[in-house]
């Protein structure tokens, strides 16, 4: 275990856990937009930035991605801590004045206007949509493009993707809302992307309900999955309940 101070209060967190992780079990809040607790943490937004103290020397660190060390004191709302994060926050409103998560953070810390140029973008460089592609589907159909202000995220030659399985875990991590997935006919759409692919039906009902890549993709990496997505959730779990439904058999020793 590993002790430490965070605003004087000791904590005691297992080893490994980062200052947020250890922060957020203690009921100390600290804002965040690139952060989510089931990818890897990335520290693009500076948000979660806390003033750590190890020793005779400080300094300002991103709590996500920053190991809790034995005998550190963490301070996570100083002036300095509550000036970076506004001028963070003024430089993302005028990237993207229009984005809802923006402006209820924006507002969080004080906020109102960016004395910046706006933009009208609707992404805030997070990253999410990309870890969330390459490390918890494991496909890497989307990545950042370019560099300075024109840095983006896209499919490679902002291209109809032959890697997407269109699953939709980047719009579903999305903050902004930016990535939208829309199903048309027998067609799914990833419209942030450019991105086109054909829906898998159902067996039984004819619905469309999934992807054939995704489908496919699920085939192979898990026993049984052939199939499961075979079918759609309603007319799965009509079927289990049929089951249940049939004559129990006993097996006697």
């Amino acid at each position: 275990m590993i002790a430490a101070t965070i605003n004087d209060t000791e904590v005691l967190v297992e080893e490994g856990s980062t200052v947020l992780q250890a922060a957020t079990k203690y009921g100390f809040h600290i804002p965040t937009l690139c952060y989510h607790e089931g990818l890897p943490a990335y520290g693009a937004c500076r948000m979660c930035l806390v003033e750590i103290t190890q020793g005779a020397s400080s300094r300002l660190e991103s709590s996500c991605t920053r190991p809790l060390e034995q005998g550190m004191v963490i301070k996570t709302d100083t002036r300095e801590i509550r000036g970076h994060r506004k001028m963070i926050m003024e430089l993302l409103l005028a990237r993207c004045p229009d984005a809802e998560v923006v402006q209820e953070m924006a507002r969080e810390v004080g906020v109102t206007e960016s004395r910046f140029s706006k933009l009208n973008e609707d992404c805030i460089l997070c990253g999410l949509c990309v870890r969330a592609c390459r490390d918890a589907i494991g496909m890497s159909a989307i990545s950042f493009m370019s560099r300075g202000i024109k840095r983006h995220v896209d499919t490679p030659f902002s291209m109809n993707s032959d890697v997407c399985v269109g699953c939709g875990a980047c719009a579903r991590v999305c903050p902004t809302g930016a990535i939208r997935v829309e199903d048309y006919g027998a067609k799914r759409y990833v419209r942030y992307f450019n991105t086109e692919l054909e829906l898998q039906p159902c067996e039984e009902c004819g619905r469309y309900f999934t992807t054939k890549r995704f489908f496919e993709k699920n085939k192979n990496d898990f026993v049984g999955a052939d199939e499961l997505y075979r079918l759609c959730d309603a007319c799965r779990r009509r079927q289990h309940a049929s089951m249940l439904k049939g004559p129990l058999v006993n097996v006697h020793p």
